[in-house]
């Protein structure tokens, strides 16, 4: 597998190109999954940039990962969240799971996704509340996940539960979809990121082996903190840079190829057009600012990492619902046609401020990280 952070990104290029910017219409419109995207991805090897060479992954870390992910959000969100989940999922793979399971996802033969938010506890998703039962040799799992990404078409869940026995406030478990006693929701139908396939799942009796623990029993919040969340923060922060990308794009197009026919201008003729294109501007590159200090505090173990980790997405998603509303604003009533895509972009980048953590959340830790107080 190509190892070239810029070998890979032309790869990408010419998959979205040829193959998920001209079904993205299609994947919003209808709410169907974007299958030949993500098979596409998983051929150029975009689905294992986590992952180590030794499992035939690329192994160009987060920092390659945002990238790649930015690259897909600016063709279609929902092939972007699909993707993200997927490397939030082969990260805690590449530290707890089988040889052959890495190897699997790395490749594109194995796709998977996070499945820890819950109807119980809500955003609070290092507080699972379903339950894992030792029951000889294997373990009985009973849940109701209230938001699972790619629900219907994922080869396996990274799944959260209360531990079975150890203290602590999780265990994690690599559960595959085809398990007997799990219930999938139907199809997604929301606002926004409309073919990411998100849909409840119950699970019933759900007989795991031991093997399909990742880590020890009760050692899910260190998974969650420690290997889940800077990849699922900034991936999502990712996605938020992608779709606000394409959003000034698309933006400056209509702004310079738009005419105010009575007055021979254009719309960038008017101050106030390039004004709130500079807002655009100014907003997303501090955004992108923090993440790339995001970045490089995970790099070099700064002390302030964690707090940049949790500042990244609560940037990212609330300057991408500013952008997209000045996007919105600058192209009037085009943007409310389908065919500018500024209208999707902007119900897209709604969706970051709701998922687990949400903003509110993040607001509430970055209080009381900078406070002195525990997060949880």
């Amino acid at each position: 597998m190509n190892h070239d952070i810029s070998d890979l990104l032309t790869l990408v290029d010419r998959v979205t190109t040829d193959v998920i910017a001209p079904a993205a219409a299609h994947v919003d419109a209808a709410g169907v999954f974007p299958s030949a995207g993500i098979e596409a991805l998983g051929k150029c090897g975009a689905l294992g940039v986590l992952s180590d060479p030794s499992v035939g992954g690329s192994g160009l870390g987060l920092a390659g990962a945002v990238r790649i992910v930015e690259r897909v959000a600016q063709a279609c969100g929902s092939t972007a969240m699909v993707l993200a989940m997927h490397l939030c999922a082969t990260a805690v793979f590449e530290k707890l799971a089988p040889v052959e399971i890495r190897r699997d996802a790395a490749t594109g033969k194995h796709l998977s996704t996070l499945a820890f938010s819950e109807a119980g506890s809500r955003s609070h998703f290092w507080a699972p509340t379903s339950t894992a039962t030792r029951d000889g040799d294997s373990y009985r799992l009973d849940a109701k996940k209230s938001w699972v990404t790619s629900a219907h078409h994922a080869t396996s869940y990274v799944w959260s539960s209360r531990p079975a026995a150890a203290d602590g406030a999780s265990t994690i478990w690599l559960v595959p979809r085809a398990s007997t006693g799990l219930t999938i929701g139907t199809g997604f139908d929301g606002l926004g990121l409309r073919g990411n396939d998100s849909c409840p799942i119950t699970a019933a009796n759900v007989r795991v082996s031991t093997a399909a623990m990742l880590g020890s029993d009760g050692g899910g919040f260190d998974v969650m903190m420690g290997i889940v969340l800077p990849h699922f923060q900034l991936l999502n922060a990712a996605c938020s840079f992608g779709l606000m990308e394409a959003a000034i794009s698309r933006t400056i197009e209509h702004a310079t190829g738009t005419r105010l026919e009575h007055l021979d201008q254009r719309l960038v003729d008017n101050p106030v057009t390039r004004a709130h294109i500079a807002r655009m501007r100014i907003a997303i590159d501090g955004a992108r600012a923090l993440a790339d200090d995001t970045l490089l505090a995970l790099k070099n173990g700064r002390a302030d990492a964690g707090l940049r980790v949790l500042e990244s997405k609560a940037a990212a998603g609330d300057t991408a619902n500013t952008v997209l509303d000045l996007a919105m604003r600058v192209c009037g009533g085009a943007a409310f046609r389908k065919e500018r895509g500024v209208e999707r972009y902007f119900r897209d980048a709604r969706a970051s401020t709701v998922m687990a953590p949400t903003t509110d959340a993040l607001h509430d830790f970055i209080g009381r990280a900078v406070c002195g107080l525990p997060l949880a």
